[in-house]
């Protein structure tokens, strides 16, 4: 039987640590048949789901699952059984719709022997370690319930430990001591494929890491242990997809992602992302040279967005004439609202603007970057067919 690596993106970042793999935008049967006989191991459905609230990530889920169901069914029936292992891919720093996500996938595609956190992203330095889940900060380890994240006005916490951030997301349905910790010395130990055979029921497990090898290791005990029949469920950030699906390095090295840009044109940057190392990594590219900085006002979003639109298209169309990369960036103030709700509305309002001024952009632009999960997300349906872009 085949087996396909299939992960639910809640925000499109979740595949940047692969390469040479399909990234759906939509899920009807046709299409996730298609992902199913591709040659890749693995394939990404971009849900977005992490910019909506609980009930419609659940809707969407569910609709893909169902869809998901369908394929597989059709794909024995052809001859063709796959085994799925099914990846909920979310972020490091522990923000998103869990247990909603999983426990709609379970429902539609279970039963599950367990399903496992494992939240550690190593390129980004957010590590797991006895259960705690960290990041690095000029390499030192921060609880990252103590930084801005376990703040976020939708997804906010009160710890990472991870056994009492399972209790405390699904209201105590989990208990911290039903939680099954895999710690680093049964990742690097030689009892790792036996303890997850042992697991049944839906068992929730949370997995430790600290180096990429860490996830190998577990990754490798995995497909050890699926093959033999046992079915689990991940819920987990973008370190653990490059385990499982074993890839060879990038072939494209970072320096040379210089050489996509059409035509030798200026390009342009977009950012959306407000948290505070967005914000660090904008005002150290905005010290390059031959920038244009362009702020989004997000005060006026509600007020005069038509003129703003209007007047940022302007100010890149100059940037680009004289061979100015534009960085558009929205207004780095963070706004409080009275509920998630609210919060997510104006979200979706700064991101529709954002994707106003993409489509404007000029057409002949040599490159485009953006910033931001919802962000990117966006983009590439605000791009308009003439924005092809293609190595030289």
């Amino acid at each position: 039987m085949n087996t396909k690596i299939i992960a639910l993106d809640d925000d499109p970042t979740g595949s940047q640590t692969v390469h040479g793999c399909l990234l759906l935008t939509r899920w009807d049967e046709a299409t996730l048949r298609a992902a199913l006989t591709d040659e890749s191991p693995l394939f990404f459905v971009l849900t977005n789901t992490r910019g909506m609230d609980a009930a419609s990530a659940a809707r969407v889920t569910r609709d893909v699952c169902q869809n998901l169901q369908a394929a597989l069914s059709a794909e024995a029936a052809a001859g063709n059984p796959i085994n799925p292992i099914l990846v909920s891919r979310s972020d490091s720093t522990l923000r998103g719709h869990y247990p909603v996500e999983t426990d709609v996938i379970a429902e539609v595609l279970g039963p599950f022997d367990a399903h496992f956190l494992v939240p550690a992203f190593i390129e980004a330095g957010r590590i797991t370690e006895h259960s705690q889940h960290y990041l690095l900060v000029d390499g030192k380890k921060v609880a990252t319930h103590e930084t801005e994240f376990a703040r976020d006005s939708v997804f906010g916490y009160r710890t990472s430990y991870l056994p009492d951030y399972v209790a405390e997301k699904t209201a105590g349905r989990i208990p911290a001591n039903a939680v099954q910790r895999f710690v680093l010395d049964d990742i690097r130990g030689n009892a790792l494929e036996a303890q997850l055979a042992a697991l049944n029921h839906n068992a929730c497990g949370v997995v430790d890491a600290v180096t990429q090898d860490d996830l190998n290791r577990f990754a490798h005990a995995v497909m050890a242990v699926a093959a033999t029949g046992k079915r689990f469920l991940f819920r987990s950030a973008a370190s653990l997809l490059t385990a499982l699906a074993a890839l060879p390095p990038q072939p494209i090295a970072a320096t040379d992602m210089r050489h996509f840009v059409r035509g030798g044109k200026a390009g342009a940057v977009i950012v959306g992302s407000h948290v505070k190392k967005t914000s660090e990594q904008l005002a150290e590219l905005l010290k390059e040279p031959n920038l244009a900085a362009i702020e989004v006002d997000i005060e006026r979003i509600d007020r005069d967005n038509a003129q703003l639109v209007t007047e940022i298209l302007a100010r890149a169309q100059t940037a680009f004439d004289a061979g100015l990369t534009s960085v558009i960036f929205t207004s780095r103030s963070e706004k409080t609202f009275a509920d998630q709700a609210s919060r997510l509305a104006f979200g979706a309002r700064v991101s529709a603007t954002l994707m106003a001024i993409v489509a404007g952009l000029p057409n002949n632009l040599g490159w485009l970057v953006s910033k931001g999960g919802i962000t990117s997300n966006d983009v590439k349906a605000a791009l308009p067919p003439t924005m092809c872009f293609q190595p030289v």
